[in-house]
């Protein structure tokens, strides 16, 4: 499974305007649900909303996966936004979070939402790459800096 399997460029946030972790969510929910407009909107926010609940998906190192799984949904899709100035997302270092990936889906399908986090959870410990993304002009350079560094594995 390769990231541009379910990230497509205009997923891509360069400049997240949420300053709140339910602001952030619902900005990237929205992104998935104006591309896909088989998922509801307010049904994702309310599944990665439950998902955060059980524990943040805010990783460290300024990174959070928020993910979840939907009725409906008929494959993996991801959304991608970058925050400069930093959420509090209760990330297990108390650090702000700058990067997200949103993952949804469906729910019967455990294997294809593990594998997509694990590539993700992957290329997101590296320093270098993280950093790159931080310093990226626009979404088209985002993306091709996330296809570029999947591209290595």
């Amino acid at each position: 499974m390769r990231i541009d399997d379910f990230l497509a460029e205009d997923m891509v946030v360069a400049a997240l305007e949420g300053r709140k972790k339910d602001d952030v969510i619902e900005e990237l929910a929205e992104v998935v649900s104006k591309h896909h407009p088989e998922i509801d909107h307010w049904k994702l926010v309310g599944a990665l909303q439950d998902r955060e609940r059980l524990n943040s998906t805010a990783l460290g190192e300024g990174v959070a996966i928020p993910h979840g799984r939907l009725t409906g949904v008929k494959r993996v899709v991801a959304a991608f936004g970058r925050s400069p100035q930093g959420v509090d997302f209760n990330s297990l270092d108390g650090k702000p979070t700058h990067l997200f990936f949103l993952l949804v889906a469906p729910e019967d399908s455990a294997g294809a939402h593990l594998k997509a986090l694990a590539r993700i959870s992957r290329l997101l410990k590296d320093d270098s790459f993280r950093s790159r993304l931080m310093q990226a002009d626009d979404a088209a350079s985002l993306y091709r800096i996330i296809r570029e560094e999947d591209a290595k594995y």
